[in-house]
C-alpha cells in the first residue's frame, strides 16, 4: 500500500541526513499539492464566501524557534512560507494579506487555489440555504447566520500534520490545512496555533492535533502534552492528561478531537477523542523496510 502524498519522501530526506524541519516541510509540500487530499492545500476547502484561506506552521524543537501563517490567500505551500517566517523574520506569525506580501517579497507565486470541485461542492451549498434574494446579493448579506446552517461537506477539518526526529535527535513539525469548511473568512483553527495545534521539544518529544481547533486552543492541548513528558510522565500517561482536558469541555462547540505523539525513547501514541471509528494514519521509523499504515486509539 502506498503511503499519503510526500510521506516517502520526508523519509528519504531523513534517511539522507536532512534536518526534520526541512524534511517534514519537503514531504508535506506533495500533499498541499494534491487533489485527492481534500483538507488541505489545492484539494481543500474554500470559506464561506469561497475564497481559500490556508493555515501552516513549523517547529524546530531544538530551538524551539517557530513559524506560523494563517488566512492566507493565493498560497499553496504554507508550512514552507512558515519557514521562510521563521528563518527571516522576527516575528513567529504572519497572516490574511501581511502573509501573502511576504510571500510576494521572497518569490512565492500568486496561485489560484480553488479546486473546482470544492467549488461547485460551495456553491450547490449556498443554492441549498440561501434565498434567491439573499443568493442575487451575495456575499453582501450578514455571515453570521450562515455559520450554524452552512457545515463541512464531509464532516472535514483535518489538517496535515507531519512529524519527525532526525539523525542529530532533533524533533520537528510542520502543519498545513485549508482550515473548517465554509468557516467564516479570517477564521483560524488550531493549526498555525503554537501550543494548541503543534509543540516540538527535542529534550521531550513532538505533538501535533488535527480536526476540531476550537477545542485545543481552549486547552493548549500539544503543549499539554510536552508539559506532561517534562514532567515525568509516560507517552501515554501525557497524552491521556491532556485528552482529559478535552472531554471535560461541556460548552461550546465541540467535535472530534486526534492527538499525534512522539517522545525521544522511541514511543509514539495518536488517539482520537469523540470520533465514531478510529483515524488512520501513516508511521515509520528507521529500520523499518517501509512506511505502515496503522490506526488511532479511541478515548
Amino acid at each position: 500500500m502506498e503511503a499519503e502524498p510526500g510521506f516517502a519522501h520526508s523519509i528519504d530526506q531523513l534517511k539522507a541526513g536532512v534536518g526534520a524541519v526541512d524534511a517534514l516541510v519537503a514531504g508535506i509540500s506533495h500533499v498541499e499539492a494534491a487533489e485527492t487530499v481534500r483538507s488541505v492545500g489545492y484539494g481543500g476547502w474554500p470559506n464561506m464566501i469561497g475564497e481559500m484561506e490556508c493555515d501552516g506552521a513549523v517547529m524546530d524543537g531544538t530551538t524551539r524557534e517557530v513559524g506560523t501563517v494563517g488566512a492566507v490567500p493565493g498560497t499553496l505551500h504554507v508550512a514552507a512560507l512558515a519557514r521562510e517566517v521563521m528563518r527571516r523574520l522576527p516575528h513567529v506569525m504572519l497572516t490574511g494579506q501581511g502573509a501573502r506580501r511576504f510571500a510576494d517579497e521572497i518569490g512565492f507565486n500568486t496561485q489560484d487555489m480553488l479546486f473546482p470541485d470544492s467549488k461547485r461542492v460551495w456553491s450547490k451549498k449556498l443554492d441549498m440555504v440561501l434565498s434567491d434574494e439573499e443568493r442575487a446579493a451575495f456575499p453582501d448579506i450578514p455571515l453570521v447566520p450562515l455559520s450554524n446552517v452552512i457545515t463541512d461537506p464531509e464532516r472535514v477539518r483535518d489538517t496535515t500534520v507531519f512529524l519527525g526526529m532526525d539523525q542529530t535527535g532533533g524533533a520537528g513539525v510542520a502543519t498545513s490545512t485549508s482550515g473548517w469548511a465554509w468557516k467564516y473568512p479570517g477564521r483560524l483553527g488550531d493549526s498555525p496555533i503554537p501550543g494548541a495545534g503543534f509543540y516540538a521539544d527535542s529534550r521531550f518529544g513532538a505533538v501535533a492535533c488535527t480536526h476540531t481547533g476550537e477545542m485545543t486552543m481552549r486547552c493548549n492541548t500539544a503543549h499539554s502534552v510536552i508539559e506532561g513528558l517534562k514532567f515525568g510522565l509516560s507517552l501515554d500517561a501525557a497524552v491521556e492528561r491532556a485528552a482529559e482536558d478535552l472531554l471535560d469541555l461541556g460548552t461550546g462547540f465541540l467535535g472530534e478531537v486526534v492527538i499525534h505523539a512522539f517522545d525521544t525513547k522511541n514511543n509514539h501514541r495518536v488517539v482520537s477523542m469523540n470520533g465514531e471509528v478510529p483515524v488512520s494514519y501513516w508511521y515509520w521509523q528507521d529500520g523499518m523496510s517501509a512506511p505502515e499504515k496503522r490506526q488511532s486509539d479511541q478515548l
